[in-house]
């Protein structure tokens, strides 16, 4: 009997682990695995979120990809959801360089290569989009083909330079501690501010999954990101994008974007895949939010049929 949508949202699947991994240094990051369907022949596939996000967030559409008979992995970053705190409070979303992400990744995916099948591919939203590239950019990561959804390749709004936004997050963070939020969140601490749903997704459903997630596991709950982070990510963003950075660049990648996005760049994202040597882009409109993954069935479907068709092209079976 197939299992209703609504539960695989709210519901860790029996045939999916959930489990620890112990970076180098020590640090744990959480971790779930789900193992092929009829035994992951279509190879393993491994799932980026964003800034603080969490897998439960994407359990539809892992647990999709399992059905495909992909071996499913995610993990949580360091410093979010399942994977502890790196700021001086648990809401404030920080870290002291993205380097650190980058060195987990590395370790991470050199033990999880051995552990399935290939072809191996890696899938990145937002911030997991951004990090996901840069891995690739620097070799410490090497899928046979990698999707960025919505990644963070600029922030949304009048095209600063981010050289500007490096020296005032920087500013920022000298005149206090550089781990204090960067924005508001709302007016109760932990709650979602006004008007934060219209920024993700125009699914009501999809949406809500998160609350309700949230409040069963409280420790997923995180809010803005600190002035530190907003630093790193400036200076992040303008390593990937450094001339001649993106040309050394020999995996194919698929990017899913959309223009009406108010969180992250879509000049900047249109701007990456033209320099992207193997690249294509999907474009929505305004039918398409940030979570373009947790969208309503028409754009998350199209969205989904786009990934497969390119992971059956260029990372075949």
């Amino acid at each position: 009997m197939t299992q209703p949508v609504a539960d695989i949202r709210r519901t860790i699947p029996e045939v999916a682990v959930e489990a620890t991994w112990f970076a180098p240094d020590g640090h744990e990051l959480r971790r779930i695995d789900w193992p092929g369907r009829n035994g992951g022949w279509r190879g393993s596939l491994l799932f980026l979120a964003g800034r603080a996000d969490a897998y439960e967030k994407y359990l539809e559409t892992l647990h999709g990809f399992h059905e495909q008979d992909w071996r499913v992995t995610a993990i949580d970053w360091r410093g979010q959801a399942g994977s502890g705190r790196l700021g001086n409070d648990p809401l404030t979303g920080h870290i002291p360089d993205f380097g650190l992400w980058i060195a987990d990744l590395r370790a991470f995916w050199s033990g999880w290569r051995q552990e399935g099948s290939g072809p191996h591919v890696v899938i990145g939203h937002s911030m997991g989009g951004h990090l996901t590239l840069r891995a690739i950019e620097e070799v410490a990561i090497d899928p046979a083909a990698a999707v960025l959804v919505a990644p963070m390749l600029g922030f949304s709004g009048p095209p600063v330079p981010l050289a500007l936004v490096q020296r005032f997050a920087r500013l920022r963070g000298r005149l206090g501690d550089p781990r204090r939020a960067a924005w508001k969140w709302s007016e109760k601490p932990g709650e979602f501010p006004a008007g934060r749903k219209e920024l993700l997704t125009h699914s009501d459903a999809r949406y809500s999954d998160e609350e309700f997630w949230r409040k069963r596991r409280p420790e997923l709950v995180m809010g803005p990101g600190s002035w530190g982070w907003v630093e790193q990510a400036a200076i992040s963003m303008r390593r990937i994008t450094a001339p001649g950075a993106l040309a050394r660049v020999d995996v194919p990648i698929l990017i899913v974007a959309t223009r009406a996005d108010r969180l992250v760049s879509p000049r900047a994202i249109r701007r990456v895949a033209r320099l992207l040597p193997d690249s294509r882009l999907l474009e929505f409109g305004g039918e398409a939010a940030h979570e373009i993954l947790r969208e309503i069935d028409p754009v998350r479907g199209r969205a989904l049929t786009a990934i497969t068709s390119f992971f059956n092209e260029k990372a075949p079976a």
